[in-house]
């Protein structure tokens, strides 16, 4: 197995969604954990709600929402449980500057609505490949945050020739306290009994659908994680609400992997650590996977 340790010193300091979603956005906020709320961004670029570069995709009984910027070389970007295209905000000005990138409001969130009873990780990982297909791309690069990495790591177990390099942070491989802390796990689970216990609109129903699905969801055995075919950087917090030696058994498991946990961090290390995870997450996708020799002083 070709794996490689990255851990890296600590950096200086430096959605619109329905009111009916807001139960499940503060889960989200909470869930980062110790990530420090960062500034908002120099920009008058409404992400996620942009209609010169927005687009909608029909597939499979939904029109999947999706924003495009920049030109080259095709990168696309998965948010996480509850969010938004508008999550990538700190990456998509950056990534734009050297990719085509392509950042997806996931089905039954931001506006790819979505009407049906329950939702999967795999669903969705085939929504990104007809999408991919759709724009007639075969070689890509993925950055996937939170359950955007569920989703990534399951559209290059599942359509291998569609990705070229994939980078997450803050995955998961299973719905349990193995991989989760017991209080995210637990949150999860009141948020959920108290939208059951009364009775929900159909904004509500659909936060319950997003909520259910971390309740039950992922099921990622690690032979079939073993399966993946390109190089991936894995990524998490010392403070995540995945647990750190959870981000370790992914890496340990997938062929060509590097590491890198993010000091003094909870789960929002694209905000968080913005500037260092973009610098890192660019010099992945720009040189080759090589492991380096355990023995290997020189940088």
């Amino acid at each position: 197995m070709q794996t490689s340790v990255i851990v890296h010193p600590p950096p200086s300091q430096p959605m619109k969604n329905t009111p009916n979603l807001l139960i499940l956005a503060l889960l989200f906020i909470s869930l980062l954990g110790h990530a420090q709320t960062p500034k908002k961004p120099a920009t008058t670029v409404n992400y996620g709600n942009n209609a010169k570069n927005g687009h909608y995709f029909a597939t499979r009984g939904i029109n999947l929402y999706y924003e495009t910027y920049g030109q080259g070389k095709p990168l696309l970007l998965i948010h996480g449980n509850g969010g938004s295209i508008k999550d990538y905000r700190y990456q998509i000005p950056y990534f734009a500057k050297h990719y085509r990138v392509i950042a997806v409001d996931s089905r039954a969130q931001g506006k790819s609505v979505d009407n049906g009873p329950e939702l999967n990780y795999e669903t969705m990982a085939d929504d990104f490949d007809a999408l991919l297909t759709h724009l007639k791309l075969d070689s890509i690069l993925v950055i996937g945050w939170s359950d955007g990495g569920i989703n990534a790591l399951l559209l290059a177990m599942r359509h291998p020739e569609k990705v070229k390099k994939l980078a997450i942070t803050g995955a998961n491989l299973r719905p349990d306290t193995t991989a989760v802390t017991a209080e995210g796990y637990q949150m999860i689970a009141e948020e959920s009994a108290k939208l059951r216990a009364g009775t929900p609109d159909a904004a509500a129903k659909n936060t319950l659908k997003l909520l259910h699905m971390m309740e039950v969801e992922p099921n990622i055995s690690l032979s079939d994680l073993r399966k993946i075919k390109c190089p991936v950087l894995v990524m998490g917090g010392d403070f995540d609400v995945i647990k750190p030696r959870h981000t370790l058994e992914i890496f340990e498991n997938i062929p060509q992997a590097y590491l890198w946990i993010f000091p003094e961090s909870g789960h929002g290390t694209v905000h968080r650590y913005r500037n260092e995870f973009n610098a890192k997450v660019q010099h992945f996708f720009t040189h080759p996977y090589k492991k380096p020799n355990w023995i290997d002083w020189e940088p």
